[in-house]
């Protein structure tokens, strides 16, 4: 399933912080979560993760994935056992699927045109060609050399 796919791929980052949400220091902190990630974005992950939240904290397997990608975010292994948790989860709940795949493509309001895009490469001779044009904020690290 797509969707499941990138709702992991777009929550990832966002998990340590959206699992501390709620708590004093970490509430304080939203402000700053806005600034790093970009304020529509941070308020997207907020909205998805109130979505998703009450289905995940049902099932103990799901529950534990969350856990672990928030503790690891980029081990790909683990996003996958998200995913697979989240395929199951959304094939029982139509209604769930159609409010997260529209809270995915809302891009919040006063945005114009963004878009989100993943990209890995691994190993040591892995190259990505592409073209970016406009204002942009990197939500990620980017590891490795970068000729432009």
């Amino acid at each position: 399933m797509e969707l499941a796919a990138a709702i992991t791929a777009f929550l990832a980052p966002f998990l340590p912080h959206l699992l501390k949400v709620g708590q004093p220091v970490a509430d304080a902190a939203s402000k700053k979560l806005g600034e790093k990630f970009g304020e529509g974005t941070w308020e997207r992950a907020k909205a998805l993760w109130d979505k998703l939240r009450p289905k995940v904290e049902a099932k103990e397997a799901a529950k534990e994935a969350i856990g672990d990608v928030a503790n690891a975010p980029e081990d790909e292994a683990l996003q996958t056992v998200l995913r697979v948790q989240l395929e199951k989860l959304l094939a029982k709940d139509e209604a769930l699927v159609q409010e997260l795949a529209q809270l995915l493509q809302n891009q919040g309001e006063g945005s114009k045109n963004r878009n989100v895009i993943n990209q890995t490469s691994t190993g040591e001779d892995a190259q990505q060609f592409g073209q970016v044009q406009g204002s942009n904020k990197v939500v990620r690290d980017v590891q490795g050399n970068i000729t432009m």
